[in-house]
């Protein structure tokens, strides 16, 4: 994995993260927190998308748009749990 790829997937983490804060609870978590919180939502759609048949597409777009409805899952998962 060279430079540029890990700096695309820190951009789209970081960008994910940020919509999903938007989306969920009205604000972001810090560039770290944004990082973070985009690239587990980027793996919890990518384990969920193949396994109901959802492919949204290929490119930089799509994959903001993948980690961001990755983010906000898990950002309800875990207000639910937090609620609980």
């Amino acid at each position: 994995m060279g430079i540029e790829s890990i700096l695309v997937f820190l951009i789209v983490g970081a960008v994910a993260g940020w919509l999903a804060g938007l989306i969920v609870s009205g604000g972001g978590f810090g560039l770290l927190g944004n990082i973070v919180i985009g690239i587990v939502g980027a793996f919890i759609a990518g384990l969920l998308f193949p396994a109901i048949g959802i492919s949204i597409g290929t490119g930089i777009f799509s994959a903001i748009i993948h980690s961001t409805i990755g983010a906000v899952i898990l950002l309800v998962l875990i207000r639910v749990v937090k609620q609980a």
